[in-house]
């Protein structure tokens, strides 16, 4: 297809979207300006998965599907892991399979089964010799293919977001809880150096009583979103920004806030509150870039620039989350963690503060010696082989051997299908508010009260 027939496309989308914001049949009702979503009742029969714990798999057989950035660095990754087997790769595109076989031989691995083609992934989600479905697909597939493996026997784990709609995020959880398979989202910001190790400072008392965090995805990703040759497969980021808006991508800044928050583990998100500026930075790149009379600058892009959400924790905490791509503007996760005792940020300079000095940050010196005492153990155990290794500096690294270590050893994982589904929820939630001005919206409960049952969010280990 050609440039400007994509942007055709892109702009038909837009006009659409723009007579109809939300549609008809939404999953939610607003009683009292307040948006409020539906929660299911849990199936007779069917239980909670909180701290699930499967059978160990002594070798994790793993299954590719949707070999792109995101899914080729994975190979190569699982390439440095013990006690696992690749076993498929799949992927519409031919020459992403050969590739990743190439990825295989060169580290001397025997070649995979091979798939490609638009409906490949069913073939592979029904392989007996597969453990795990690793779905690095576009978003648009995520819940298709992690709905079917889970039926198919298979553990899961799923790029971010795991899901675009409450109703996705709602199958996602009855299918975990009815299959009794684990499905993951794979939130590799959560292994970051820094935020673990404030994770373990938290958990040891350092900030006091937790009141306030923030986290946001503030990343520069025009020339992505504008690059078909280089750029995401068939632009499919920039077609889903076209129509809609909201905080599409929440999951970076929240995934680490969450764990921090002990959220299902015995807090809630219960409300929030969302919106967005106009949308200019989309328009005004394509038109440098294409010309301003182009098809590509008078696409009405849905995406506001910048998003800020707003939540509300069932024990009185607060959450801002930020969304921005759009924007000249260095790179930022903010990771900021305000608390009774001290205080402690990442971006645009890490810092960390205590009583009784706190109106100044410690040294840098300081703040270094005290990030390497509370390093956490996770880090101290693979650490070194993640900064080898690579992938966004060895956070991604962590993620995959925490995955495995948790499988191998039939333990729980470290994200579950809850997290998967409060965190990528915020998606629609959000868009929903800001398409109505800024409504608060009460959240779902997926875990239908049984939150409070868990006490404290741990990295399971062998006793």
């Amino acid at each position: 297809m050609k440039l400007q027939s994509i942007f055709g496309a892109l702009l038909a989308l837009a006009l659409l979207a723009g007579c109809s914001h939300v549609a008809g049949d939404a999953p939610y009702r607003i009683v009292d300006n307040e948006i409020i979503f539906a929660e299911p009742d849990r199936a007779e029969g069917q239980h909670d998965v909180l701290q699930l714990r499967c059978d160990p798999i002594p070798v994790v057989r793993v299954a590719f599907i949707g070999l792109g950035m995101r899914g080729s660095s994975a190979v190569e990754r699982f390439t440095k892991l013990d006690d696992v087997e690749i076993v498929a790769l799949c992927d519409k595109v031919p020459a992403r399979v050969e590739r990743a076989q190439h990825t295989l031989a060169v580290n001397g691995l025997p070649a995979a089964l091979e798939f490609t083609g638009e409906e490949a992934w069913r073939k592979v989600c029904e392989l007996e010799n597969v453990d795990l479905i690793y779905n690095c697909t576009d978003w648009e597939m995520h819940v298709p293919i992690a709905l079917y493996a889970m039926e198919q026997g298979r553990h899961v784990a799923v790029e971010v977001p795991a899901a675009l709609t409450v109703r996705d995020c709602w199958a996602l959880v009855d299918a975990a809880e009815r299959t009794r398979r684990h499905c993951m989202m794979l939130e590799n910001c959560c292994y970051d150096f820094f935020e673990m190790a404030t994770l373990n400072m938290a958990q040891a008392g350092l900030f006091g009583e937790i009141v306030h965090v923030e986290g946001a995805y503030i990343h520069d990703l025009r020339s992505l979103q504008f690059d078909r040759e280089n750029g995401y497969a068939d632009m499919w980021r920039l077609r889903h920004n076209t129509v809609h808006t909201g905080n599409p991508y929440p999951t970076h800044g929240l995934g680490p806030l969450c764990q921090l928050l002990d959220i299902h583990r015995g807090d809630r998100m219960e409300r929030l509150v969302s919106l967005s500026s106009d949308q200019f930075g989309m328009s005004a790149y394509a038109a440098r870039k294409y010309g301003p009379e182009s098809p590509e600058a008078k696409v009405p892009y849905a995406l506001g620039d910048m998003n800020t959400t707003l939540i509300r924790t069932a024990k009185g905490k607060s959450i801002l989350i930020q969304h921005d791509v759009t924007s000249p503007r260095p790179y930022n996760r903010l990771h900021t963690i305000s608390g009774t005792k001290g205080f402690a940020q990442k971006y645009p300079v890490p810092a960390l503060a205590f009583d009784p000095d706190a109106h100044r940050p410690l040294s840098e010196e300081r703040m270094e010696e005290l990030l390497r005492r509370y390093e956490h153990p996770v880090i101290q155990e693979i650490g070194e082989k993640a900064r080898e290794v690579g992938g966004h500096g060895g956070m991604d690294f962590i993620m995959d051997y925490r995955l495995i270590y948790c499988l191998h050893n039939g333990l729980p994982l470290d994200q579950d299908v809850y997290d998967a589904a409060e965190w990528s929820s915020i998606a629609e939630m959000s868009e929903v508010s800001v398409r109505h001005g800024g409504v608060p919206v009460r959240m779902p409960d997926f875990t239908r009260g049984a939150w409070r049952s868990v006490q404290g969010f741990r990295h399971a280990r062998i006793e």
